[in-house]
């Protein structure tokens, strides 16, 4: 049976309420009292109640999560780096999906608020913003959405795969995103176009608008996810097209699938635990009756596998 408070006060002969002062460092307990306490509770496996611990401060001890799509291997990975991140700062963690839809992110919000979450972590559906709540918030998306907290810079990852490609002797790319309603997609390509150099060229395809992969004759394909380099590799393949032989392709997020195709797929990836701690932390701080910290920008990296190669003609191609 789990010990409880009155099993520590009659094992030293000491009151409940002088336990708990000890154990959680409120009243006055002398320090010799309160190591013996503690060395007791600790030697009977003392566990505190969630449902007292939220009598006493008001707080549930647990953080709500509401993701965009439990589907994307992205968000899983996510999901992981804020359970770990929240965990090593003492909360639990609910999770919800909004499945892409807007009006089940706003009955996710409500619900988590309703069932007494002392924050919420969101990584917001795209093209929507954060509603007012009465709870501390911290949200991961783009530098470019209202109210972010914190996220990857995701201009400099597009940056990132131009310059690659263009060490490589590419001049003639295609960038490849699929929805322009998404902030990350759109700060993704906008930094690769930055990075284009005056002997670059380069078209954007969004596969919301039906286009033909197979059309181009870029030599050089940057997709916004790995998710969308997969469907590069895989039109690439049916229309003849070698990679890398023919057609470098690079993706973003470093999914575990992209380490295990073939040729592996070279990838631009997140710092998703730093992004889930400074998350966390800004929670900790609003709940703490701090402001709500600055906005935490952070780099992405390069990783290079085998679906990047030097570009077929780099002294003729335009």
């Amino acid at each position: 049976m789990q010990p409880r408070l009155q099993d520590i006060a009659n094992e030293l002969g000491v009151s409940a309420a002088t336990v708990s002062n000890a154990l959680t460092g409120r009243g006055r307990v002398s320090p010799a009292l309160r190591d013996r306490i503690r060395a007791t509770a600790l030697a009977m496996e003392y566990r505190p109640s969630p449902q007292a611990r939220a009598l006493r401060t008001g707080r549930s001890g647990v953080i709500g999560l509401v993701l965009p799509d439990l589907s994307n291997p992205l968000f899983p990975a996510i999901a992981q780096a804020v359970e770990s991140a929240a965990a090593a700062a003492g909360f639990g963690v609910l999770i919800a999906d909004s499945r892409g839809d807007t009006g089940t992110q706003t009955d996710a919000l409500r619900r988590l608020e309703r069932q007494g979450a002392d924050g919420i972590v969101l990584v917001p559906r795209r093209g929507t913003r954060l509603m007012a709540m009465d709870l501390p918030v911290a949200v991961i998306d783009t530098a470019s959405t209202p109210g972010n907290t914190a996220a990857s810079d995701h201009r400099g990852g597009g940056a990132l795969a131009v310059a690659h490609l263009a060490d490589l002797g590419h001049r003639h790319l295609l960038f490849l995103g699929e929805s322009r309603q998404s902030l990350v997609q759109s700060d993704r390509i906008a930094g690769m176009r930055a990075a284009l150099t005056p002997q670059m060229q380069a078209e954007t395809l969004w596969l919301e608008d039906g286009g033909d992969i197979a059309a181009t004759r870029a030599t050089g394909i940057i997709a916004t996810s790995d998710l969308h380099a997969l469907t590069a590799l895989t039109t690439l393949h049916r229309s003849g097209r070698r990679v890398p032989d023919d057609v470098s392709v690079i993706g973003f997020d470093d999914h575990a699938f992209g380490r295990a195709i073939t040729p592996a797929l070279t990838t631009v990836a997140q710092d998703t635990q730093a992004i889930a701690g400074a998350a966390i932390a800004s929670l900790a701080a609003q709940l703490g009756g701090a402001p709500a910290p600055h906005e935490r920008i952070f780099p992405m990296t390069l990783t290079r596998r085998g679906s990047t190669a030097p570009a077929p003609n780099p002294n003729t191609e335009t």
